[in-house]
């Protein structure tokens, strides 16, 4: 939670040195608690925008308290919301999580392995639950994906050193 907060108010703090609101790069979560929360509570907190797209789900998910006002989506179909993120997203920075975020991960994986969207940094914190629930080193010896495939994946242990691919990527100042 503490790290995704960071991570949130770090993105924040650039988007305030900025004066071109083309060049902002805006947290967008699935809106829910935790560690979507996290982030967008970060951003929130450092006086950014934040973006939430929140999906309808059997036991009610609702919507953190710090989505801006305006800005926090609802949709039914996870297709329909995973596109959103999509069209939006300059990076994807996923933390330990379950179903939803494996889902939203190889999906974008997917997606860029195929060449049907334009590369953007994929970032994993924690390289020690990723490599353990993910065995990418025995989809590699089994031939199912490549090492180019794994040039798609970042893997870092902080915030910092997640917005440092970010910066890096588009050589940001």
């Amino acid at each position: 939670y503490d790290s995704a907060r960071e991570f949130g108010e770090i993105v924040a703090r650039y988007n305030a040195t900025q004066t071109e609101s083309r060049n902002k790069l805006y947290i967008a979560t699935g809106g829910g608690p935790g560690i979507m929360e996290a982030a967008n509570r970060g951003a929130s907190e450092a006086g950014d925008k934040t973006i939430g797209f929140n999906i309808s789900l059997p036991r009610e998910q609702h919507p953190n308290s710090y989505i801006t006002p305006g800005l926090s989506f609802r949709f039914h179909y996870f297709a329909i919301r995973k596109m959103h993120f999509m069209l939006r997203a300059r990076a994807i920075v996923a933390y330990p999580g379950g179903f939803g975020s494996f889902d939203e991960l190889f999906e974008v994986l997917t997606l860029m392995q195929t060449k049907k969207v334009e590369r953007f940094p994929i970032i994993l914190v924690g390289h020690d639950f990723w490599s353990e629930v993910i065995n990418f080193k025995k989809l590699l010896e089994h031939g199912v994906i490549e090492q180019a495939d794994m040039e798609l994946i970042h893997f870092v242990e902080t915030a910092e050193a997640a917005w440092s691919v970010i910066q890096d990527w588009y050589q940001l100042t």
